[in-house]
């Protein structure tokens, strides 16, 4: 059941290596969005390069890579408790192992040569499965962040310490906590780590900002 669990966690990481904004990017524009713009081979810079509709798709997919992801870790440590009543295999811990296997691999993609995006749009459908409300309110708080301020990565992470926050006050009871709160702070800190550029350039006051509908101002 070990392997089962590890062959588990493995197929996450290559499903989150599944970049989309590249694949939409190139579908559209036959270009490799890496190599526009920000270089990030995220959202933002697919709507930005590539439009609405390209941009929309690698938002979608990328937080339905995130929640197979965390569904199937889910599913299959729960089948392996049932089997086995072990400790580790909580369904809730396979959902955040392979959930940030997923993100290890949205960020580090081994089809992609490693480059990839940041984990915001992975980690909802990551968090839809660990944690509901957690998401809920980061989304909230996303959106509210953007309208607010039109900063993009602002809102993206402060919504990821929202998420991260609310994950661990929120946890799942059934399983102990402190596996939880160490895979949240851990898709948490890789989702800011990701940002650190955008954190310099806010400080600076030099961060580009958004116009509804996606399009860069200033």
């Amino acid at each position: 059941m070990v392997i089962t669990a590890l062959v588990t966690v493995v197929a996450a990481y290559l499903i989150g290596s599944i970049s989309f904004a590249v694949i939409f990017a190139k579908a559209f524009m036959k270009k490799d969005v890496r190599e526009l713009g920000s270089g990030n081979a995220g959202t933002t810079n697919v709507m930005r390069n590539a439009g609405f509709v390209p941009g929309a798709l690698t938002f979608v997919f990328d937080a339905l890579k995130g929640f197979a992801a965390a569904f199937m870790g889910k599913a299959i440590f729960e089948y392996i408790h049932t089997q086995t009543g072990s400790e580790w295999s909580y369904a809730i811990y396979g959902a955040y192992l392979c959930g940030a296997a997923c993100m290890l691999g949205h960020i580090l993609p081994l089809f992609f040569d490693f480059k990839g995006g940041k984990g915001v749009a992975t980690s909802v459908g990551i968090f839809a499965v660990c944690c509901p409300i957690a998401i809920i309110v980061g989304l909230i708080v996303f959106a509210v962040c953007v309208i607010i301020t039109r900063y993009v990565s602002l809102g993206s992470v402060l919504a990821a310490m929202t998420v991260v926050v609310l994950s661990i006050i929120f946890h799942n009871d059934t399983a102990g906590i402190l596996p939880q709160i160490i895979l949240s702070l851990a898709m948490g800190a890789m989702v800011i780590g990701k940002h650190k550029d955008n954190i310099k350039r806010l400080l600076n006051g030099t961060e580009s900002k958004v116009k509804i509908g996606g399009k860069k101002n200033g």
